[in-house]
């Protein structure tokens, strides 16, 4: 086997000559992000179609960068993996992978098992979709075509999603009140668990029921309820955003498109005033809801109000984040602790037509008095120019801003984003009434006491 290096002129990668070449990108390839849906819902097995190399860089890439996590029972070195190798380019894999689905259903329990494509299986042409149906009286069995060049983890996730829509959900009686939860990427999002939790309880603190789908026990049967939901939210601008849309056509279930997961109370109180109207709960037990809640956190934030003041006042930030969390973090920043947004760089690369909606996102409902410059770029190299040339104070970003920040912008840095390799995080999140209060917290020890 022979390896060429192709390199541009005088030996130099070149990004005019090759645009697609980027300096560590802030995502996993759609195989990935299927993978990590996969292993978000409790009691689903991932079985992975695809070379050896496919299966551990994206366990390791992508649940250790997300906040030192592991992929739980079924993930990492126990994940089942056809291993595809040359031979299998030549003569094809769907016997290898049969006999690796038997042998699956016999060792591993599970209540679904998920079957992920790679490139191999989708450029060499095998039938994956046969191969599985043989299965699907022995056990729930669905196939997720996640080849590597379709796209990035956040569009894996939307495979998954239609995978579990197209073989596994059928009509059910609507349950009143009873909402689904999209647009929370597992691992993609470094906060996913802590998004869900504390979403879930803040939904049902004004009377809502809520089917979380990932994270949650339970398993197949969250997945099949899906379809009795009288409400879908979708909390991305576009990894969701045709589920929900697919979920309408099918088995006519609404959806809101909220883009973001609220930080703090204004843009909470906002959210849970909405779903309110939409599941026609009364106003007064929404309003009381909302009235303990920012009680609570306005008396919570007097505590740590002198130290912002003194130490961060007016600061200008950047945010480096997927679009979601770029949205919250710049709002929250904006809004309710008075600082500058300088930067707001959008990593996930979002599809062009959910450009519009995240610079809205972005731009308006600010009270500050400027707005962010809005940046779609995931190349590591071009985000660090970028910062070198603003005046910053703090940077909220991933953990690859770190060095960047202390040395070269001397501002304070948080890890928010992905990929996140500096601290552990289970379920912490800054959703919520309380969220802010979390951030706040975590960044104190940058700037507060003594060195």
């Amino acid at each position: 086997m022979t390896l060429t290096l192709v390199t541009g002129r005088d030996g130099k990668l070149s990004a005019q000559e090759y645009p697609e070449v980027a300096e560590s990108p802030r995502f996993t390839c759609a195989l990935g992000g299927a993978y990590g849906a996969t292993l978000a819902v409790y009691g689903a097995v991932p079985i992975l179609h695809s070379g050896q190399g496919c299966g551990m860089a994206n366990a390791q890439g992508m649940t250790y960068a997300s906040g030192l996590n592991s992929g739980g029972p079924s993930g990492t070195t126990v994940t089942p993996c056809s291993g595809l190798i040359e031979e299998h380019v030549v003569f094809g894999g769907e016997d290898k992978l049969r006999r690796l689905i038997d042998s699956t259903i016999q060792v591993m329990k599970g209540e679904l098992y998920v079957v992920i494509s790679g490139c191999v299986p989708a450029l060499i042409g095998d039938d994956v979709d046969s191969v599985v149906a043989e299965f699907k009286d022995r056990a729930p069995v669905i196939h997720v075509k996640t080849s590597g060049f379709v796209g990035n983890g956040f569009l894996g996730y939307n495979h998954f999603l239609d995978a579990v829509i197209d073989g596994l959900l059928k009509p059910r009686p609507v349950e009143k009140k009873l909402v689904n939860l999209f647009g929370i990427v597992p691992n993609q999002n470094i906060f996913w668990k802590g998004e869900i939790r504390t979403l879930k309880a803040l939904l049902e603190g004004i009377g809502a029921k809520v089917n979380t789908v990932f994270s949650d026990f339970g398993s197949l049967g969250s997945l099949e309820r899906i379809p009795a939901a009288s409400l879908n939210l979708a909390f991305h601008p576009w990894a969701g955003a045709e589920a929900v849309k697919k979920l309408e056509d099918k088995f006519g279930t609404p959806f809101e498109a909220l883009d973001f997961v609220p930080t703090g109370p204004k843009d909470t109180s906002e959210l849970l005033r909405l779903v309110g109207r939409r599941l026609r709960i009364p106003s007064r037990k929404v309003e009381a809801f909302i009235s303990n809640e920012e009680k609570y956190v306005y008396r919570f934030m007097e505590y740590l109000a002198e130290m912002f003041m003194i130490a961060m006042p007016h600061s200008f930030i950047a945010a480096v984040a997927d679009s979601r969390t770029a949205i919250a973090l710049v709002r929250y920043g904006a809004n309710e602790l008075g600082w500058n947004p300088e930067l707001a760089v959008v990593t996930d690369d979002p599809p062009e037509w959910s450009h519009e909606t995240i610079r809205r996102r972005l731009t308006e409902g600010l009270e500050g008095p400027g707005v962010p410059r809005v940046l779609f770029e995931y190349d590591s190299h071009k985000i660090r120019q970028e910062l070198k040339a603003q005046p910053l104070q703090v940077i909220l970003g991933s953990s690859q801003e770190k060095y960047i920040a202390k040395t070269e912008n001397e501002a304070h840095h948080l890890s928010v984003s992905y990929p996140t390799y500096d601290r552990l995080i289970v379920d912490r999140s800054y959703a919520g009434y309380r969220g802010g209060i979390a951030m706040m917290e975590d960044m104190s020890h940058s700037f507060a006491g003594p060195s």
